[in-house]
């Protein structure tokens, strides 16, 4: 989901949920596009220009009347420049500013001038969000072709709980993409379902046996899946990400678990795609206590956890194409071409993850893609932007 090329102007007002913003620049500036950043005098009591101008890598801007730059009609340039506008947080105030055509600082006369694209991301108390004169205001920005993105629920700074939370910076990272990207979507029409993350086997009830996966490969197909158009189903193990917008998250801990899951949505999906770091064995018993010391060894015994890609593959009643994932540390090529035949799969992705920063618990990635009489190599990328390009390739595989 690569934005290598796009403009965006981060416009950020008075909230606390201003704290986000570096957050939400970094992984702009992850994407590869050009971001500068426009600060209300209000947005520079929760968070200072000089943390936006480090993480933006850009001067930041946030006076109207600054001669260096209307010499050359700053605030004119700059609204021709941006691909896309987009105020996180959005306040009732701004908002209300915007729906009147208020235009008294920076931010609010480059959403005037600009023929770019505008979205707010309103953040503010749930009852100030509720107020009728709120609603009104987001319903002038609607017809007036401004996108409103957001806001989630839950608990606020001042302690309500309720609509009004400022989505998440991945959330708009990803709401961006979906806004400047071409709307193609070969696989509108599709269902598919994608296992991510670990799976966690119990010993008792407080250890159990895991790996180091952090789902974040599963979770980028999942997103890249939805953005191509299938309807997406995530079988999800126990990570530490925000679950997608607008994708059905199943979650699970047990390989079993994961098992029933998957084969209950797999007859009901056009492809499936195993990218879960599904433990191998299990605990044959798992003890009701937690186990104590018991001198210097213990044996533990185990038994092999089911192999869910295999069994997804072998489906003969409306088997899906099915995708597996193959994490090797050595011999990377033989083993993937191994597992493609053995398990009878359409297509496997394969990277060592031996290599220092790729894998695991990393943001990047480097995959080869195998099919019986072909194979493709993807060099070291972002794991969003290798997702995107793994899901455009199983499309072009489809009937």
């Amino acid at each position: 989901m690569n934005l290598s090329g796009k403009k965006i102007v981060v416009g950020i007002s008075g909230g606390i949920a201003a704290y986000k913003c570096a957050e939400l620049v970094r992984r702009l500036k992850d994407q590869q596009c050009e971001v500068k950043v426009v600060m209300t005098e209000s947005a520079k009591h929760f968070i200072t220009p000089l943390t936006m101008q480090a993480v933006s890598g850009e001067p930041v801007s946030d006076s109207l009347l600054d001669p260096s730059a209307e010499a050359a009609m700053g605030h004119i340039e700059f609204a021709k420049w941006a691909d896309l506008i987009l105020i996180a947080p959005a306040t009732s105030n701004i908002i209300a500013k915007m729906a009147t055509g208020i235009a008294d600082d920076l931010l609010t006369t480059l959403v005037l001038a600009t023929p770019a694209k505008v979205a707010i991301a309103p953040a503010m108390n749930q009852q100030m969000f509720a107020h009728p004169a709120t609603q009104r205001n987001l319903e002038t920005l609607a017809s007036d072709g401004v996108a409103i993105w957001g806001p989630g629920q839950g608990e606020q700074a001042c302690g309500d709980i309720g609509k009004g939370r400022m989505l998440e910076p991945n959330e708009l990272v990803e709401q961006c993409t979906s806004a400047l990207l071409p709307a193609e979507q070969p696989l509108l029409g599709k269902v598919i379902t994608i296992t991510a993350g670990p799976t966690r086997e119990a010993l008792d009830p407080v250890r159990y046996i895991t790996n180091h996966s952090s789902g974040k490969m599963g979770y980028g197909l999942a997103e890249a899946a939805k953005m191509l158009g299938a309807t997406v189903n995530l079988i999800s193990g126990p990570v530490k990400l925000n679950p997608p917008t607008d994708i059905h998250v199943s979650h699970v801990n047990s390989a079993i678990e994961m098992r029933d899951e998957a084969l209950r949505l797999a007859s009901e999906s056009d492809v499936f795609i195993g990218c879960a770091a599904v433990a191998d064995y299990r605990a044959a018993d798992i003890a009701e206590q937690k186990i104590k010391k018991q001198g210097d060894a213990m044996t533990i015994t185990l038994v092999k956890n089911p192999d869910i890609i295999a069994e997804v593959a072998a489906l003969t009643a409306k088997r899906p194409y099915t995708v597996g994932f193959a994490a090797e540390t050595q011999n990377v090529e033989q083993y993937a071409l191994g597992k493609l035949k053995n398990k009878n799969l359409d297509m496997i992705c394969a990277n060592d993850v031996s290599q220092a920063g790729l894998g695991f618990n990393s943001d990047n990635n480097a995959l080869t893609l195998f099919w019986q009489e072909e194979q493709v190599s993807l060099p070291t990328s972002n794991k969003n932007e290798l997702a995107l390009t793994v899901v455009k390739a199983i499309a072009s595989k489809l009937d």
